[in-house]
């Protein structure tokens, strides 16, 4: 059975990209910035009205192991797809981006392929209206036992705590990635999803998880708090390693009592859509790749950097030719 450096397990959305400007928002009734779950008709009224559309495979952590996978770590992603038009353009364009897509199209599917919504304002800040679907229902049985006991690094998206057999798919992905030898860790996808199932993400993370990746807000819903400071260190306290990227601001790292800061450029985003899904995906690689945890949030970084330059979630620019400018290959 081959051996994957990198796995992850999350939604398998197909993003459907516009530009739009703040009085389109609020004439559609957009709440500006942030992921809203709509129904199927919503989305059909969304998908419109949109202009200039663009077209491309999505999902958080599918993002992050998309981007990964142009760094060249050799990696796999699982998803739930329908059979259908754009079940088929998801499945071959993650193929495609060198990245296997172990779960091929249900043919029946219960529900049709998952799509997002994404309008770009001028500033660079995104508006997402996703449509679950059928991604929504992968369960234990769309994870095989023989890709996750073989992972080095296994990836979860916390958006599938949504639904119980997501968690429980989650549990026994993470359970048999570490009777393979390999390390879990989680996304944990938005401060809202954090409100939803609370409970279960502090038990995950404290009794399954290696490591987690959150921005600054998200670590502080984990423990209903404005304080960053000390979300940080409650995090710390059940999770060997916590990676809070912070904007503007940098990254902290802390790993078993040590703390790392991290800064970065501030530049003005094009389409902030990918920024933390694509330091994820630096920062795997250099984890997989046995770098210190300084030097896979600096990989991270530049991995950041190259997708808010461009609209889309996903690297368009030659990412090991960046690093190797960079000194960081």
């Amino acid at each position: 059975m081959k051996t994957y450096q990198l796995v992850g397990i999350g939604n398998a959305v197909v993003d459907v990209i516009s530009q739009a400007d703040d009085n389109f928002l609020e004439l559609m009734g957009i709440e500006k910035g942030i992921m809203q779950l709509i129904e199927r008709d919503r989305g059909e009224v969304l998908y419109a009205a949109m202009e200039g559309r663009v077209q491309t495979p999505g999902g958080s952590v599918a993002n992050t192991i998309a981007g990964a996978g142009a760094l060249g770590l050799d990696a796999a992603f699982i998803g739930r797809v329908h059979d259908d038009a754009l079940g088929r353009f998801y499945a071959d364009a993650m193929n495609e981006d060198g990245v296997d897509f172990v779960n091929p199209p249900v043919p029946g599917g219960e529900l049709p392929t998952s799509r997002s919504m994404i309008f770009v304002s001028p500033d660079g800040e995104r508006s997402m209206n996703t449509y679950l679907g059928i991604s929504s229902e992968l369960s234990s049985k769309d994870v095989p036992n023989e890709v996750a006991g073989n992972s080095q690094i296994m990836f979860l998206e916390g958006y599938l705590f949504d639904k119980e057999k997501g968690k429980a798919a989650f549990l026994e992905a993470a359970r048999d990635c570490h009777k393979g030898g390999g390390k879990t860790g989680i996304a944990i996808s938005d401060p809202f999803c954090v409100e939803r199932h609370r409970a279960d993400f502090l038990l995950l993370i404290e009794h399954e998880l290696d490591f987690v990746i959150g921005n600054e807000d998200e670590i502080k819903s984990l423990f209903e708090t404005s304080d960053l400071e000390e979300a940080l260190a409650k995090t710390a306290e059940i999770c060997p390693l916590v990676v809070c990227t912070r904007s503007g601001d940098g990254v902290s790292i802390l790993h078993e009592g040590t703390r790392i800061n991290v800064p970065v450029e501030k530049i003005v985003p094009v389409d902030a859509t990918g920024a933390g899904d694509q330091f994820a995906a630096g920062f795997l690689y250099g984890m997989a790749t046995g770098r210190d945890y300084e030097t896979c949030a600096k990989i991270g970084n530049v991995c950041a950097r190259e997708v808010i330059s461009h609209i889309g979630p996903r690297p368009e620019a030659n990412m090991v030719e960046l690093l190797r400018e960079a000194g960081l290959v």
